[in-house]
């Protein structure tokens, strides 16, 4: 194959000479690992590795996007052209043209646009440099202490690696190269009496964890001192007492109260979404413009930041995929709605920069506004306070289910375990303890956020958007949290 900055140079030529105004050039490649264990037999190995281009243009003041895999110089020309007639061909029906946010750039007085520069996951083991016997050898052990435990009936492990290379180029005069590595594994274990009546625990979360690490992520996992222990709570919620409704006081988990972000504040804060570009298929969101440094989306304590520069999350990176320079943004201050998710268009069209939130599945995929790592920031209690503070509530580990309406307002969540909290103490195990609520409502009743020491970023590999859809890699990092007077059970 050609040289990549041939190729990038082929590309921008043949659209600027087919009268785009702007275009970018993304070429990516993926290489996957996957192996799992499932109940002590060695499931199938998954190898892959991917290869291509996506050119993406701006031509009659619309968008156009081709790509490919062949790297042929008359291929790249072709697709070059097809992405400048698909541009012109949306304009027929356009209702303005597009227009894009000015770059921040590093020092005054640079060029418009004209970055480059380079950035690498920072790992100490290379995931791909480990043998496969020596993961699987590992999985196995992990299985073995799982099945140790009398009334297991199913026991998984698995681990997940990538390692993703890209170089984006535009006609603004960017070159960036990114190598990016994920690293993700993950234990679960199942108790069951019939179809209806079963219990799964899982560790680190129900998705396992995935980070922006090497194969050092697996020893910093500490598998061994927690594989036994799931497998003896999900024997023990076999007994356990159902969660009962009413209104409660909650403690969140810091792997649930993840997804309570992604889920209520993440997705409804991408700035597409509030412009209707998901209505036909995800959804829109209650936090329009308007609300914008007016509504109180949350308790005094509650500070939500986007920060794709966070170490570890799966959405850190040094630049997202239109060259905007990775950088961290508060979304919610003090309780109050202060940003958005966004991208260089959707950020002009509230007069501001882009926040680095445009990303793609890959080559073949045009970037779409996507959460990166989504924090909500630790305040000054521990877990213990959290639960000596509570009088009469629920405390509730990990992820088992989740809903919520298109405009992202209401919500039923269920967990894998609870136990009560009777006079500040923990009490009897819980069995799949769920609650709902209003996610206004829900958030302004946050009223306890543990610190540092219990903060964590808890990777989401598979992260839904977009028609047709794309999976993303987003992250959420939080500490538990305590939210007052909530609905509990069914």
């Amino acid at each position: 194959m050609m040289d990549w900055n041939k190729i990038t140079e082929i590309a921008l030529n043949t659209t600027r000479g087919k009268g785009a105004t702007y275009s970018d050039v993304r070429i990516v490649q993926t290489q996957d690992e996957g192996v799992s264990i499932k109940n002590g037999t060695p499931e199938l190995t998954d190898r892959s590795e991917s290869m291509g281009f996506g050119i993406r243009v701006i031509a009659s003041g619309c968008w156009g996007f081709a790509s490919s895999s062949d790297f042929d110089p008359d291929n790249i020309k072709k697709v070059a052209e097809l992405s400048v007639k698909i541009a012109k061909a949306s304009a027929r029906v356009k209702k303005s043209d597009v227009s894009l946010a000015p770059l921040e750039l590093e020092e005054p007085g640079e060029e418009k646009g004209k970055i480059i520069d380079s950035y690498q996951t920072p790992i100490e083991i290379d995931s791909f440099t480990i043998s496969l016997k020596e993961k699987l050898q590992y999985l196995l052990h992990l299985d073995e202490l799982m099945r140790k435990v009398s009334g297991i009936n199913l026991t998984d492990a698995f681990m997940s690696f990538r390692k993703e290379k890209k170089l984006f180029a535009s006609s603004e005069g960017a070159r960036i190269d990114q190598l990016i590595i994920h690293t993700g594994a993950g234990i679960s274990a199942t108790a069951m009496k019939s179809h209806r009546d079963m219990a799964t625990r899982s560790y680190p979360s129900s998705s396992g964890q995935y980070e922006s690490k090497g194969y050092e992520l697996i020893k910093e996992l500490n598998f061994d001192e927690n594989a036994e222990k799931v497998a003896q709570q999900a024997v023990a919620l076999m007994e356990a007492k159902p969660c009962e409704s009413g209104q409660k006081t909650i403690i969140l988990d810091g792997a649930m109260a993840s997804l309570q972000i992604h889920e209520s504040i993440g997705h409804p804060l991408e700035l597409d979404r509030v412009f209707g570009a998901e209505k036909n298929f995800s959804g829109t969101s209650f936090a329009t413009p308007d609300n914008l440094g007016k509504l109180k989306y949350a308790s005094e304590i509650v500070n939500v930041i986007t920060d794709p520069t966070s170490p570890g999350g799966l959405g850190t990176f040094g630049y997202d995929d239109e060259g905007v320079k990775a950088k961290r943004d508060y979304l919610i201050k003090d309780g109050v709605l202060v940003g958005y998710l966004s991208s260089r268009q959707t950020a002009h069209m509230i007069k501001r920069k882009s926040n680095a939130s445009m990303r793609a599945k890959g080559w073949g995929d045009v970037p779409i506004v996507r959460m990166t790592n989504t924090n909500l920031l630790p305040q000054d209690k521990t877990l213990d306070d959290l639960i000596s503070e509570t009088d009469d509530g629920i405390y509730m580990e990990g992820v088992s289910s989740w809903s919520i309406d298109d405009n992202r307002e209401n919500f039923k969540m269920g967990t894998e375990i609870g136990w009560e909290i009777q006079s500040g103490k923990l009490g009897d195990m819980i069995k799949k303890p769920s609650y709902s609520g209003n996610t206004i409502e829900f958030w302004n009743s946050c009223d306890g956020i543990a610190d540092e020491k219990h903060w964590r970023i808890w990777g989401t590999p598979n992260c839904g958007k977009g028609q047709p859809v794309q999976n993303a890699r987003v992250s959420q990092g939080t500490s538990p949290c305590r939210f007052r007077n909530v609905k509990v059970g069914e």
